[in-house]
């Protein structure tokens, strides 16, 4: 792991939004040898990245102003925009932002074109396996953005992922993580249909799914079941896979692609994951 610009310089790495999946991302930051500044709203927030060589940001403001590239896992595209926002008059010429969260494509766009006059690089650059996969290093980012921007933060991204591509411009990073949580959601979908029909046959419904996840019906869909998504958060994650499935519909109305039946389709999907996991333990 190279921790140093195309320059051989001291990479500064900034963090905000430790959360269930950023928190594993900051500390893997710097166990890579990136010099790591994080800041939170809340003192707690920064506490598990002890043992691991930091500084903390009083501010959004300092750690801006200190960091070669911030990176944000947030909530929402509007959280985004706004720690953009503070942070633009206070980053350096030449500094790159990163947004890891999931948001719409006319997003990352806008905030290519906010940090232009800064001479800020702006990338969309979304993870997808969860916090599992950000505690193993085993992400997969997905970026958009400008081709010198991706390389020199190539290294940060390959600190916490396994595989890390590149897609091309402004929000092309977003678009290809709402394919890929549209895929899943369809896929659930299927999984549900499936799963009805065979009950009515009185198949053992375990046997099955292990046996479908040996097949050539194995999916991320399948696999995820009763692993990542369990009892104790499945309406959480139905709850954010409509969210992202709302995201999904919006950024194809926004392209002027009509997805109506993908998107009803993978909304029933996530809004019937509850009851498959119900139908499966029962």
């Amino acid at each position: 792991m190279n921790a140093t610009t195309a320059s051989n310089a001291p990479l500064v790495a900034g963090f905000i939004g430790l959360g269930d999946q950023g928190l594993p991302m900051a500390r893997a930051v710097a166990e890579a040898g990136f010099s790591l500044t994080a800041w939170a709203r809340r003192p707690a927030s920064l506490e598990p990245l002890a043992g691991v060589p930091h500084q903390v940001a009083d501010s959004v403001e300092e750690l801006a102003a200190s960091c070669d590239v911030v990176a944000l896992c947030v909530g929402t595209d509007e959280d985004v925009e706004r720690l953009v926002t503070q942070m633009l008059p206070h980053l350096r010429e030449g500094a790159i932002v990163a947004n890891h969260g999931t948001g719409v494509p006319a997003t990352a766009v806008r905030l290519t074109e906010r940090g232009a006059p800064h001479q800020v690089a702006v990338l969309d650059a979304p993870v997808s396996g969860g916090r599992p996969a950000a505690e193993e290093k085993r992400l997969t980012c997905m970026a958009g953005g400008p081709d010198a921007a991706f390389e020199r933060c190539r290294p940060v991204f390959e600190a916490f992922s396994a595989h890390v591509v590149h897609l091309g411009h402004a929000g092309a990073g977003q678009t290809a993580k709402l394919f890929n949580n549209a895929l899943l959601m369809l896929n659930q979908r299927s999984v549900a249909d499936i799963v009805a029909l065979a009950a009515q046959l009185d198949v053992d419904l375990d046997a099955l799914v292990d046996v479908l996840e040996l097949g050539s019906a194995s999916s991320a869909a399948l696999s995820l079941l009763n692993t990542m998504v369990r009892p104790d958060n499945v309406d959480h994650l139905s709850a954010v896979e409509a969210l992202d499935m709302e995201l999904f519909e919006q950024a194809m109305s926004d392209a002027g692609v009509e997805a109506g039946d993908v998107t009803e389709r993978g909304l029933s999907g996530a809004r019937g994951l509850p009851a498959l996991l119900t139908r499966l333990n029962s």
